[in-house]
């Protein structure tokens, strides 16, 4: 018996099975106020962005990076689980909140594979960046994971903010946003009189943005107006991403920590 839960685990280390994987407490489980947006079995509450396009995205108990297979890819096995991956190729529609949200703060944790990218967007307008940039020593700009992509204006990028430093962790392994966003704010006739702001965002416990000012909706975001309230959209079209663990909360005041 102990030779073959052995072979087991070392089958699971050579595949990138990390789903066991733990980094300390998250906020839901020791702080009061927080709603799941999954449901623990499927996509409920969820719908794909563009509903003439095929919606790939499935539940599952378990996401494997398959670095045996190529370090490209993830996998599950469609079936009731808590958590969930955008389909079998890593490309598919965005995936949308039913539900529109205001002033929230926001937690997820995610998975990539290698060279990957994604990204989830607060009104579904102004994104915070998933990317697979681990390791990289250059110059963090608005591309890599951790940043206030850019606006898109032109045929060029304008704006955003890139990460204060890169807390991207290895491919295949489960990371978290912590995000504390403030929406946008309008007068009794509709003009907008303050910009969305993002108060804070951690990245696996670390700062990476700081009261950063959101000009308009960043690249690729949804068409949809800016508003007092929005849905959130996860990006599914740009490789392979798996999400757990995706809690919300109306925006509340920061404790420095």
């Amino acid at each position: 018996m102990t030779a073959l839960l052995l072979a087991a685990t070392l089958l699971c280390q050579a595949q990138g099975f990390n789903d066991g994987e733990s980094h300390g407490d998250p906020p839901f489980l020791i702080e009061p106020g927080w709603k799941a947006l999954l449901t623990g079995k499927d996509v409920s509450g969820w719908h794909g962005q563009d509903a003439d396009k095929k919606n790939e995205w499935f539940a599952t108990n378990g996401v494997r990076w398959e670095r045996l297979l190529g370090p490209t890819r993830l996998a599950g096995n469609p079936t009731p689980g808590d958590r969930i991956l955008n389909g079998p190729t890593g490309r598919t529609v965005n995936l949308v909140t039913d539900e529109k949200f205001g002033d929230v703060e926001l937690y997820l944790e995610f998975m990539v594979s290698k060279g990957s990218n994604s990204g989830v967007y607060l009104h579904g307008l102004y994104e915070i960046q998933i990317f697979d940039s681990y390791g990289s020593w250059e110059k963090m700009k608005t591309s890599d994971g951790g940043a206030v992509y850019h606006r898109w204006i032109d045929n060029q990028g304008v704006g955003g903010s890139a990460p204060m430093v890169n807390a991207s962790r290895k491919p295949g392994e489960w990371q978290s946003y912590h995000i504390w966003f403030r929406a946008p704010r309008f007068d009794a006739s509709g003009k907008k009189t303050e910009n969305a702001r993002f108060i804070r965002v951690l990245h696996n416990g670390v700062i990476v943005q700081q009261d950063v000012e959101c000009e308009g909706p960043t690249r690729a975001h949804m068409s949809i107006p800016e508003a007092a309230t929005n849905p959130i959209m996860l990006q599914g079209d740009h490789g392979p991403v798996a999400f757990r663990n995706i809690y919300v909360r109306p925006l509340r005041a920061i404790i420095n920590r």
